[in-house]
């Protein structure tokens, strides 16, 4: 698939992160389709042109969301997606991170180096001091990507987001500056 052209904000050794564009939607929309088995039940980006522009139209426009695509250096393939969610300035300098895998990249580590690209970029350039993961209880993977970038386990929301025509329970995981500082892995 053809990889449109955008500035790369961070890189590490595999895989880099960029802003997300309205130009994505079709590999962003085929690799949804492709990853359905991998998500389902708990992930549901869009899959098709529509629902794509609806959704990285709100991501660009939205100054109280950033969205990333985490892309794989070695031919620029997107390999998934972050988004930082209900960004509160002020006092708090807070958000709320909400990424998944494409099925071709999950289980090889590109997600996990593209969280710390996206944490570093979060407590750097956009100086938040706080980030959260919503997790819903059965997602290993999930669990153990907030887990491995450092975030502790918060506690436990009955019921808190509606997901998939219900409300689920999730768990609340949190990552501050200040933490990150204390656990960052050392300048390559």
């Amino acid at each position: 698939m053809p990889h449109p052209p955008s500035r790369r904000l961070a890189e590490g050794p595999r895989v880099a992160i960029r802003p997300i564009t309205l130009a994505d939607g079709p590999e962003f929309t085929a690799r949804a389709r492709e990853s359905k088995d991998l998500h389902r039940p708990w992930l549901f980006p869009p899959d098709s042109d529509e629902a794509y522009a609806d959704y990285a139209g709100r991501l660009i426009a939205d100054a109280d969301r950033a969205g990333f695509l985490v892309c794989e250096k070695d031919g620029g393939a997107i390999a998934g997606f972050i988004n930082i969610n209900n960004i509160v300035r002020g006092g708090f300098q807070s958000g709320a991170l909400g990424y998944g895998a494409f099925a071709h990249a999950a289980g090889r580590g590109l997600m996990r180096e593209g969280m710390e690209l996206v944490i570093e970029y979060a407590f750097g350039p956009l100086g938040l001091h706080r980030l959260e993961i919503n997790v819903q209880p059965g997602n290993a993977a999930s669990i153990a990507l907030a887990r491995g970038a450092g975030f502790r386990l918060e506690g436990f929301s009955p019921d808190m987001l509606h997901v998939d025509g219900a409300w689920r329970d999730h768990e609340r995981w949190a990552l501050t500056a200040e933490m990150r500082a204390e656990t960052a892995p050392p300048p390559a």
